[in-house]
């Protein structure tokens, strides 16, 4: 049984994705600090998939940490690389702290990785690589902008890296992934998204207002060049965009990855607005929700969504689930969490 590493693996993307790599045969040793998830997810994952992963809490910040964790288990032959802060409004707030964090773990784990002889790697990037496109749909010839945000640029930067980083080490295999905006959750609402504190992602304070957790969603402009007036992405279900990793992984190890370095776009090909999809979980939920306009938020774009035709074509991958089953599955996890906070 083959082994992968999956740093931040009880966070939002990294549970679910820990979850399709034991379906598909894998075994996972997670390592995450816990500074924006819980423990219990890896009980969780263990009730979904019939097997408990490994998991070591530690901070990949720290070098020494890092190093110890590849040396204790050798049997690692892969990494998923998701552990970063990710929101662009509170880069903006704490751009040293995301270039420490997002950047440091990064070369640390690079480090690790040529010392042990771990030479494959899928990168957790991001659709905020593009910055404000100037055609839509994206893909992925189009041009590295100016970041809108020191968290998007944290993304280019750590792409960079790992560019030149396989210069004089060209047996290190990477493929990037440039996701869109994942939402929703587990089919079985035991994993889905929980940040801890005020979130900072559309549909998480969405159902966090529906349940009464919040006062009312603010919406950040109305006044983009969009049909509404509201900013437009594209909404990528969770468990659609972690099977793209165990894809890739498989990509990798089957040595298919024969240009080293590829990048891919995942999402679903369509925009939607802020206001199309608070209609649209409206009426999954059946749920009014208490909304109001703010002005736009500092790093944000007007509007992107992908071109995925070189991911569904080359890793025989598309996404399958819709917008309303998608947010309907988000509602049931914040329905479940909070039924379970409250036994």
């Amino acid at each position: 049984m083959r082994t992968v590493l999956v740093t931040g693996g009880t966070g939002y993307i990294g549970s679910h994705t820990v979850v399709e790599l034991q379906q598909a045969g894998y075994r996972v040793v997670i390592v995450d600090d816990l500074s924006n998830s819980y423990a219990d997810v890896v009980d969780n994952i263990e009730k979904i998939s019939g097997q408990r992963p490994g998991f070591v809490k530690a901070d990949l910040k720290n070098r020494a940490a890092t190093m110890d964790l590849f040396s204790s288990a050798p049997e690692i032959e892969a990494v998923i690389h998701f552990a970063a802060s990710k929101a662009v409004g509170e880069s903006v707030e704490k751009p040293v702290a995301y270039y420490r964090n997002n950047i440091d773990s990064l070369l640390n784990l690079l480090e690790a990785m040529q010392k042990y002889g771990v030479n494959h790697i899928v990168f957790s990037s991001s659709c905020t690589v593009y910055g404000e496109p100037d055609q839509l749909p994206v893909d992925e010839n189009a041009p590295i902008k100016k970041a809108n945000s020191p968290y998007g640029n944290t993304k280019q930067i750590c792409e960079e890296i790992l560019r030149d980083a396989r210069v004089p080490d060209p047996d290190l295999n990477v493929v990037s992934l440039r996701y869109f905006n994942p939402i929703g959750a587990h089919p079985s609402a035991l994993i889905g998204e929980l940040p801890i504190g005020v979130p900072n992602n559309l549909v998480p304070f969405i159902t966090q207002t529906a349940i009464g957790i919040r006062k009312e969603l603010k919406v950040f402009g109305d006044d983009y060049n969009t049909p509404d007036g509201s900013a437009i992405r594209d909404y990528i279900n969770v468990v659609d965009l972690a099977k793209a990793h165990v894809v890739a992984i498989e990509r990798l190890i089957s040595e298919k990855n024969k240009a080293g370095f590829e990048i891919f776009n995942l999402g679903t090909g369509r925009g939607n607005s802020v206001f199309e999809v608070i209609k649209a979980f409206e009426k999954v939920s059946g749920k009014k929700l208490n909304y109001s306009v703010t002005g736009r938020r500092d790093g944000d774009v007007e509007q992107v969504f992908a071109n995925t035709d070189l991911a569904n074509r080359e890793l025989g991958w598309k996404a399958e689930k819709s917008l309303e089953e998608t947010l309907s599955s988000a509602w049931k996890w914040e329905q479940h969490v909070r039924t379970n906070q409250k036994n």
